[in-house]
């Protein structure tokens, strides 16, 4: 693989890792996320 290939896909490979990263950050850091549902727990179907 050239040096470029190398470059390319060590950027690819690391600003991937970085964007998990911080999604995973932004979910368990946000406080009174709990507040913040759109739906109750306990949604009753009645099936």
């Amino acid at each position: 693989m050239t040096t470029a290939g190398w470059i390319i896909m060590c950027l690819a490979i690391g600003g991937m890792t970085g964007l998990l990263s911080w999604c995973i950050y932004k979910v368990f850091s946000t406080p009174g996320s709990t507040e913040h549902l759109h739906a109750p727990a306990d949604i009753d179907t009645h099936d």
